[in-house]
């Protein structure tokens, strides 16, 4: 593998292409927001926000409800005012505001709140990554003992690596016997130069002797990494910046790597063109194309890019031509070498590269494909697939699970060998996620219900509707983690669940309820109960209203202007303690207070009543005589 960026790039080039169960806290923070489900939360707290009013409680569910609705500044505004009035809060309610500071620009102080939010949440991978200190070593373990390996019958005691299939037959890149015209890449080494070859394969998958592939394409320099497209007529390779019997040469006189594209006629391989994207400035290598053949990705350290080779990707115009090549970006590129692209009909991009933490040299990793065509994170795929030295060229059959990887691992026949392995467990162990929508108090399903799903980070993962029965279906989450999922529609209070998926590959059922936005309220129904309002407290031996009834109040005063016409009944109550008679007064007392301050601040006096109950009404065993504790 060492001698790969000879054999591949240039004859002397220095490039190397080949070579948490949710909380007490969380739940009833969850509660409490849903008391407020009946009203429009935002419209209504900020209504009483502009007056001046000041409640923790109050400003976390304002920064709650735009966090839910992706409005992260006004989110920030609400968030800072909760956290002026209450420093410590629960683990998610940190994260998220440190998310919103981030997005009013905010970055030193976000990264504050994320240490706070690391203090209470030590565990949380999230805190993990922001200190940089995810033990990698633990994750290639884990991800370990998934592959039977063995020599794949075809390798020489040269070069052999990079393999393709073409129908049955399987074709790959080899410095076996091309001749005198030979020149090294290293001198320890006695490499000549790559041409394709081919090995049939019998009915039980054993690989026949190996034959030059395509002579007609193969030169006197280097040829490697072809793949092709379903229907046989198209293949895609690497070769040395020549053609047509001329070299090219960069400003340094270096030979580099460009891809060429050649059309299957009369059973044979003509028509040999470079890509227009390629230069004789920089290198372009390992073609491979998606699933549907309409992207073509490869490796390259053109301009732009992140390091010493980056992947990227270019569609396939329907002419044929080539489209702009766009880089796969931070998640996947790093300043080392990523290199020999690999994707999947499963949406998983195989690469190796030796700028994300693995065993040594090239390892293996695979990237899943996000619905929006971005990655998640990498994942090491571990040994034995990946080894202390270089490892590569990952080719899998999804259906059998069969494939081929490249590897110059201690053991092998020649400089570089293909190994041919069974993958005996997947990488990643997924379940589908689904469940039915409903109205919480009817049970009537919800179609075209807008369902998201969410990673921990509370990014966005996917997005779906349900239909006309209410079920939504997420095909593919990974087992044990923790999912956020939304559901908004119309007229229904935004409602989000936290899940932790099982570890066992299957099905998780999450059925969604949804609370109506409005609730019709009739004559007789408890006005408190319907818009979620707390019992307002008094002051021992007091009938002034505090300021905490002051809040509630609001929601009333509020609701009342809203709708002129209703009328509602104050009703005050105590407990056994003190007289008889002395009670029936202080509650009438209250009572009148309360409607009082309803008049005070604008409400028709004609449209309210009042009564104390005294301790008519108790709520538990503790009548007169009977022994009970303070609390009690």
């Amino acid at each position: 593998m060492k001698n790969k960026a000879t054999l591949l790039i240039t004859l002397l080039s220095v490039l190397a292409f080949n070579s948490y169960a949710q909380s007490t806290a969380e739940k009833k923070g969850d509660k409490q927001y849903s008391k407020y489900a009946y009203i429009d939360a935002t419209k209504t707290y900020e209504r009483i926000a502009e007056k001046g009013y000041k409640s923790a409680d109050m400003f976390l569910k304002l920064g709650n409800s735009y966090y839910f609705n992706a409005d992260l500044p006004k989110a920030a505004k609400w968030y800072t005012e909760f956290f002026a009035m209450n420093p410590e809060a629960q683990p998610e309610i940190y994260f998220r505001y440190a998310q919103t500071l981030k997005s009013i620009g905010d970055y030193k102080k976000a990264d504050e709140v994320m240490k706070q939010f690391d203090k209470v949440a030590a565990d949380d991978m999230r805190a993990k990554n922001f200190k940089s200190k995810e033990d990698y070593m633990a994750e290639i373990k884990a991800n370990s003992g998934r592959y039977n390996i063995e020599d794949a019958g075809i390798n020489s005691e040269y070069s052999d690596y990079g393999s393709a299939y073409s129908g049955t037959r399987l074709v790959f890149t080899s410095s076996r016997d091309t001749g005198s015209f030979a020149q090294k890449k290293h001198k320890w080494t006695n490499q000549y130069f790559t041409s394709l070859y081919a090995a049939d394969a019998s009915p039980e998958g054993a690989l026949m002797a190996p034959e030059k592939f395509a002579k007609n394409v193969n030169s006197k320099f280097h040829e490697a990494t072809p793949v092709f497209t379903k229907d046989g007529n198209t293949m895609y390779f690497t070769r040395n910046n020549f053609n047509n019997g001329k070299k090219g040469k960069d400003a340094n006189k270096i030979t580099l790597l460009k891809i060429y594209k050649a059309t299957l006629i009369d059973n044979r391989w003509d028509k040999v063109t470079e890509l227009a994207f390629n230069s004789d400035a920089y290198s372009c290598a390992h073609p491979m194309l998606s699933p549907d053949e309409k992207t073509l990705y490869f490796a390259s350290d053109m301009p732009g890019g992140k390091g010493q080779s980056d992947l990227w990707k270019a569609a396939i115009n329907g002419d044929g031509s080539l489209g702009t090549p766009v880089n796969l970006g931070d998640v996947i590129n790093t300043e080392g070498k990523e290199t020999f692209p690999m994707l999947t009909d499963e949406n998983e991009l195989y690469f190796a590269t030796d700028g994300h933490p693995g065993l040594g040299g090239l390892d293996i990793f695979m990237a899943q494909v996000k619905p929006d065509g971005t990655f998640k994170n990498p994942i090491n795929i571990g040994a034995p697939a990946n080894s202390p030295q270089d490892d590569f060229a990952y080719l899998i059959d999804t259906k059998t699970r069969k494939g081929f990887l490249s590897s110059n691992r201690e053991g092998g026949k020649g400089f570089d060998d293909i190994y041919k392995f069974l993958e005996t467990r997947k990488l990643i162990c997924e379940q589908e996620l689904s469940g039915i929508v409903t109205d919480l108090e009817t049970g009537e399903v919800l179609a075209n219900t807008k369902v998201t799903l969410m990673d921990e980070k509370f990014n966005k993962l996917e997005e779906v509707t349900s239909d006309d029965k209410g079920f939504y279906k997420f095909n593919s989450v990974e087992c044990g983690k923790i999912y956020y999922v939304r559901a908004e529609k119309e007229k229904y209070e935004t409602k989000e669940q936290r899940i932790t998926i099982s570890k066992t590959t299957g099905k998780t059922d999450l059925p969604i309820q949804l609370e109506k936005t409005v609730k019709p309220v009739t004559v007789g129904d408890d006005l408190a109960k319907a818009f979620g309002i707390k019992i307002i407290y008094f002051d021992l031996d007091k009938w002034d209203i505090r300021p905490d009834a002051a809040l509630e109040l609001e929601k009333i005063l509020d609701v009342m202007k809203q709708y002129p016409t209703m009328k509602i009944d104050v009703r005050s109550h105590t407990d056994s303690r003190a007289s008889f008679k002395y009670n029936e007064k202080l509650s009438d007392r209250r009572a009148k207070s309360t409607m009082a301050w309803l008049v005070k601040n604008g409400v028709d006096a004609a449209r309210l009543t009042a009564k104390g109950y005294g301790e008519t009404k108790l709520v538990n065993k503790c009548a007169d005589n009977v022994k009970c504790s303070e609390e009690e």
